[in-house]
């Protein structure tokens, strides 16, 4: 049992890095459940504190994603036109061909968004448009720095 939990982990992990890049799959979720199956598999020790940062880190990472996108576009000048687009172009741009519908579709959305919807002229769109396309490679970094600390703890307790 405790080598089918190790290779679980490991699959597990695998997905959450994918998760970082792919926003269909969650991936500080993944790593985390990851990083629980390592502890259970009695392979890895990690302490209850360390388990306990670490879920924290995941639910606030979790939660902080799905507003990145919009406030970074309402600090690039967006409006709530633009907000909506990146959202918009955000969950249908997890539907086209990866990386191509996920890395363009909330700077495609909150393009449409702001001449449509609030009007604004193509410098204004373009530039709140730039806030979502930064804030998906920002929020890339973050998930990417959690899960490699999620790792880290659990090979130092190896």
């Amino acid at each position: 049992m405790a080598t089918f939990l190790l290779i679980a982990a490991i699959v597990l992990y695998l997905l959450g890095i994918a998760g970082c890049i792919l926003p269909m799959l969650a991936g500080q979720p993944f790593c985390y459940a990851a990083m629980l199956l390592a502890h259970w598999s009695g392979y890895v020790h990690l302490s209850t504190t360390t388990l306990v940062v670490w879920g924290i880190v995941t639910l606030v990472l979790t939660i902080l994603e799905w507003f990145l996108t919009p406030w970074m576009t309402r600090r690039f000048g967006g409006s709530k036109g633009g907000e909506w687009g990146a959202i918009a172009g955000l969950l249908l741009g997890m539907f086209l061909p990866a990386p191509w519908g996920p890395l363009f579709g909330p700077f495609v959305g909150a393009l449409i968004g702001e001449i449509i919807v609030s009007r604004s002229t193509t410098d204004v769109a373009i530039k709140a448009a730039l806030g979502s396309f930064l804030s998906f490679f920002l929020g890339i970094g973050i998930k990417l720095l959690a899960c490699g600390g999620m790792l880290a703890s659990v090979l130092a307790a190896l």
